[in-house]
């Protein structure tokens, strides 16, 4: 019984031992493939800098690009949240694992958190798109989201979990953003949503990705006023 007893004093301290070892691996990460790049960034490299064994990356994470995904959710979310508690899913499990989620517990996905609606769909987007061309302009994320997007689209696992975890649930929260706009009268009746979220964001992640253009505030605004002339209802003005 006391010996029982002991074990389960002790276990509060081993899970903080084990959140903070996964959290240092993350960090390390994500520092290292904006530091090296992702050719030269390596699972030992990883653990060196974040102070632990390889086996305990492998023991949550299969693969460099399957930790680098984590650490992409983890720094964003914590960065778009503003609480230091990423918001994202950290912290659900103890010993939480990593991009399959089969090892260990549960892994971060995207935020819960809706876009802005201040009933204006238009100025809405514009504040969106605008936070988004500064994030991909930061010199910080645009190494590591190269990096791991160029895994995505090698790694067939990596990619499913891409999907499943971020981009089906912020994909989600775009077409609800739109459709309470479309509710609103502001965005036509007819128009696919799947579509709209599409011709809104992809000219973003072109230029991003093909190093087109600049990515700044007013490309962002022009995108979204040049998108909302074919959204909003044909024949009248719509209500904001």
């Amino acid at each position: 019984m006391a010996e029982q007893q002991h074990k389960t004093q002790k276990s509060p301290n081993a899970a903080r031992r084990s959140q903070a070892s996964r959290r240092a691996i993350l960090t390390a990460a994500f520092d290292l493939a904006g530091e090296i790049g992702y050719a030269k960034l390596s699972i030992e490299a990883i653990a060196a800098r974040a102070g632990v064994g390889k086996q305990t990356i492998y023991r949550w994470w299969p693969s460099k690009g399957a930790v680098l995904f984590d650490a992409f959710l983890m720094l964003t979310m914590r960065d778009g949240d503003g609480d230091g508690d990423e918001g994202d899913g950290e912290g659900r499990g103890d010993d939480a694992g990593g991009t399959s989620g089969a090892r260990g517990g549960a892994a971060e996905t995207a935020p819960a958190a809706g876009l802005p609606d201040t009933g204006d769909i238009e100025a809405d987007l514009k504040t969106v798109l605008r936070a988004t061309v500064e994030e991909m302009a930061d010199p910080r994320y645009d190494l590591p989201m190269r990096a791991l997007t160029s895994e995505v689209m090698n790694d067939p696992e990596l990619a499913a979990a891409y999907v499943e975890r971020l981009h089906t649930p912020v994909e989600n929260l775009k077409r609800q953003r739109l459709r309470a706009a479309q509710e609103a009268g502001q965005i036509a009746a007819d128009v696919d949503l799947g579509a709209a979220v599409d011709a809104i964001w992809s000219p973003l992640l072109s230029r991003w990705l093909l190093r087109t253009g600049p990515l700044d505030a007013d490309y962002a605004d022009r995108v979204v006023e040049t998108a909302m002339r074919g959204l909003r209802p044909r024949g009248g003005s719509a209500d904001v």
